[in-house]
């Protein structure tokens, strides 16, 4: 039985806030790398370690939250994370050197994956069928506002604050977002009713919910496609920040953080996804944005100003449509040991992103960013590959919503 419709708004909007606050923390470090590089005396490509740190320790961390939740509950974990991610953020404000701040944002990535390790399979506990796509595409349009926030809030802070002055404002946020989670987020925990239910030790057999789903040929091939499209995705935006700051374009640190606004096409998407998905079905939705993604790059080859928005804007738009329905495919997949399926996804999600830099890296050196569009072409045709391949041996256990028949 599934919660009242009131408390299924609570746990949307308070998974939402979640997800907001998450990816502010991560991203905004990538808006202050010429701040960290002044702060701490080290180049700005040393900086960038930071985000490497956070995404590693994020994913595998991701892995251990799925256990944790599917053993003992969904909430009290997701809370007690956001809590400590506080303390963390306080923490940043002392660190006296780089090799401190670097530990920092270790532990903030294992603290950072508890959300979006839990959020799918705690809207699959307490969701209607018939809502949990629209949830999904709501939170992930949480994701990608939250990754918005980040990148700005870095970039302006790093115009107009110090450090300290920075991290105590970052602080300050995040236990204000805190809060209204806590406020938010409904008691009910099924999978906390179950472990009354069923009270036994937690060992090696909880571990055995990871091979059943790495043993879906499906699952995998979601697993991979998310990993993919994400290797292009988040690296294309950090490459175009340093074809932008290059001639002919000049423009400034600030500036540069701009172009993440171009995420905003990929909130509406996510938003209007679980409408799409009804309308013309799993696998041609996944084509029809993995082509969109393929325009976009290509459009950025105008190289203007106009030419490289206009192909973000149409790469985003492409990136959240296919997230959002991959990810609630996931999600809707598992018929158990439902945090650990979105977990492996989530994990593969951020080990791409983390492995796309130095995939894409030789092709920025020896080409630019024609070089980078050529690489992120390469990967896509790989997505759609495997799309076709879904499309032509996968038959569904149960459909994704019953509306989408």
């Amino acid at each position: 039985m599934t919660a009242s419709r009131a408390l299924q708004l609570r746990l949307i909007w308070g998974l939402s806030l979640a997800s907001v606050v998450i990816y502010i923390n991560l991203y905004m470090v990538q808006g202050m790398l010429p701040l960290i590089a002044t702060s701490f005396h080290v180049s700005p490509a040393h900086a960038t370690l930071l985000l490497s740190v956070t995404s590693f320790s994020m994913a595998f961390a991701l892995l251990f939250y799925a256990t944790l939740s599917d053993k003992f509950g969904r909430r009290k974990p997701l809370l007690w994370s956001l809590a400590l991610l506080v303390v963390a953020d306080i923490m940043l404000i002392w660190v006296q050197d780089f090799s401190a701040l670097v530990a920092v944002r270790l532990f903030q990535g294992i603290l950072l994956a508890a959300v979006p390790a839990i959020a799918m399979a705690y809207f699959k506990d307490l969701l209607d069928t018939s809502v949990l796509l629209k949830a999904g595409a709501i939170y992930i349009g949480a994701n990608s506002l939250g990754g918005i926030a980040g990148r700005l809030i870095g970039g302006l802070m790093t115009k107009y604050l110090s450090w300290v002055e920075a991290m105590g404002l970052v602080s300050v946020l995040t236990l204000a977002g805190v809060v209204g989670v806590l406020l938010l987020l409904p008691r009910l925990d099924r999978v906390r009713i179950r472990r009354r239910q069923h009270k036994s030790g937690f060992g090696l057999a909880d571990l055995k919910g990871f091979g059943l789903h790495l043993g879906d040929a499906t699952l995998v091939k979601l697993y991979l496609l998310g990993a993919l499209a994400f290797m292009v995705m988040v690296n294309q935006f950090s490459y175009i920040q340093l074809h932008l700051m290059q001639a002919p374009f000049h423009w400034g640190k600030f500036q540069v953080t701009l172009i993440f606004l171009c995420y905003l096409s990929g909130t509406y998407a996510s938003f209007r996804s679980a409408k799409w998905v009804t309308r013309l079905g799993r696998q041609p939705l996944f084509i029809l944005s993995a082509v969109m993604m393929c325009v976009g790059s290509l459009v950025t080859l105008g190289d203007t100003s106009s030419a490289i928005v206009i192909g973000f804007l149409l790469s985003s738009f492409g990136f959240f449509t296919f997230h959002s329905v991959c990810n609630a495919w996931v999600a809707q997949r598992a018929q158990q040991h439902r945090a650990k399926a979105t977990a492996l996804y989530l994990c593969s999600y951020y080990l791409g992103a983390a492995l796309g830099g130095p995939y894409l890296l030789p092709f920025w050196q020896h080409w630019g960013w024609s070089g980078v569009v050529g690489g992120s072409l390469t990967l896509l045709s790989g997505v759609i590959f495997i799309v076709v391949m879904l499309q032509r041996t996968h038959r569904p256990r149960t459909p994704l919503l019953d509306a989408a028949g």
